[in-house]
C-alpha cells in the first residue's frame, strides 16, 4: 500500500543530533535518512547551518517541529511559518511535520507538547489551523500521535477517533510514533492495538520508534534507551497494514555513539520486512 500523498518510503533513518555531526560528516555513514528538527535550524547560522547544508546534499531530509502549536487558541505565528517554509525549500524538505498538540497561550511558548481536548469543537478549529498551515506551505502537512500523561474531563472522543478524523477532513498525512501509542496506552488503560488499527493506513507516512523509561505506574516517553519487545510489535503491526513507510528511530537523552543509534534504527527493516512477507502469505 501506497500513501495517499504519493509521499516515498524513505526507508530507515535516525535524527540529525550535534553529538554526531563530526562522525557523519567525517564517515559519511550509510544511512537512508535524516530527520532534522526544524527550530534547531530556522534562525540558526554558521557550523551548524552549513553541516545541515552539508547533510541535506547527501542524504534526503524531513523536518520534525515541535512549536507550531497546531492546537493551540493563539493566532497562527506566520513569522514562524515563512521561516519552517524557507527551511524546507533550503534542505529539500520531502515533508514536514509537527505534533498533535499545543504549545502555549498569549504568545508564551512553554516548551512542552501539552495534550489536547479531544471534544468535536477542538476539531473543528484543528481542521481549519491545519488547511491554513498547508495553504501556506504549499504541501501537504504531517502530524504525529502525542505521548500523555493526563486527560480532559471534557473529552468525547478517543485520540485516535480525533486523529483520524483530523486526518481526513483537514486532508493531512500522520507521523504514527508506536513508543507514544504504546506510553499513552499504559498511562490510560487503553488497547495500543486498537488504536493503530484505527487509524486511516494511506494517510501514515512516516512512523517514529523509541526508547521510554518506565515509572511503574506510569511511562514517560524520555527516548533515551532502546525499545521494548512490545513497541517493535506494534509497530510491525502497524506495517502489516500500511506497507513500507519511512521510519525513523528518535534517540535524544544519553545519546550514544551514532552506530548504536543506526543499529537499533535497522531493527526496523527486518520487522517491516517480515510483516510484508506475513501479508503476501496470507
Amino acid at each position: 500500500m501506497s500513501n495517499r500523498f504519493g509521499l516515498p518510503d524513505l526507508g530507515v533513518g535516525v535524527g540529525l543530533r550535534t553529538v554526531h555531526f563530526p562522525y557523519i560528516l567525517g564517515e559519511r555513514p550509510r544511512v537512508d535518512w535524516f530527520e532534522v528538527l526544524s527550530e534547531n535550524f530556522m534562525e540558526t547560522g554558521g557550523r551548524p547551518a552549513w553541516v545541515l547544508d552539508q547533510v541535506a546534499e547527501r542524504y534526503p531530509v524531513v523536518l520534525h517541529g515541535v512549536s507550531l502549536s497546531i492546537g493551540s487558541t493563539d493566532p497562527l505565528d506566520r513569522d514562524y511559518l515563512r521561516k519552517l517554509k524557507a527551511l524546507a525549500g533550503r534542505t529539500k524538505a520531502r515533508w514536514v511535520s509537527d505534533h498533535l498538540c499545543w504549545t502555549g497561550v498569549l504568545g508564551r511558548n512553554v516548551h512542552d507538547l501539552l495534550p489536547m481536548p479531544y471534544t468535536e469543537e477542538a476539531l473543528r478549529h484543528t481542521v481549519a489551523r491545519v488547511r491554513a498551515v498547508c495553504d501556506f506551505l504549499e504541501r501537504p502537512l504531517v502530524l504525529e500521535n502525542p505521548s500523555s500523561y493526563v486527560e480532559f474531563a471534557a473529552t468525547s472522543m478517543p485520540e485516535w477517533e480525533f486523529l483520524a478524523r483530523l486526518a481526513e477532513d483537514s486532508d493531512c498525512g500522520l507521523l504514527l510514533d508506536v513508543n507514544n501509542v504504546f506510553v499513552s496506552a499504559f498511562n490510560h488503560g487503553f488497547d495500543a492495538g486498537a488504536y493503530v488499527d484505527a487509524l486511516p493506513a494511506d494517510r501514515i507516512v512516516q512512523y517514529h520508534l523509541a526508547g521510554h523509561t518506565h515509572k511503574g505506574t506510569h511511562i514517560i516517553d524520555t527516548h533515551n534507551d532502546h525499545a521494548v519487545p512490545e513497541v517493535w510489535e506494534l509497530y510491525a503491526r502497524s506495517c502489516r497494514r500500511t506497507g513500507n513507510v519511512a521510519t525513523l528511530y528518535e534517540w535524544d537523552e544519553d545519546i550514544p555513539h551514532f552506530e548504536t543509534v543506526h543499529a537499533e534504527a535497522e531493527k526496523a527493516r527486518a520487522y517491516r520486512e517480515t510483516a510484508l512477507a506475513a501479508v503476501a502469505t496470507r
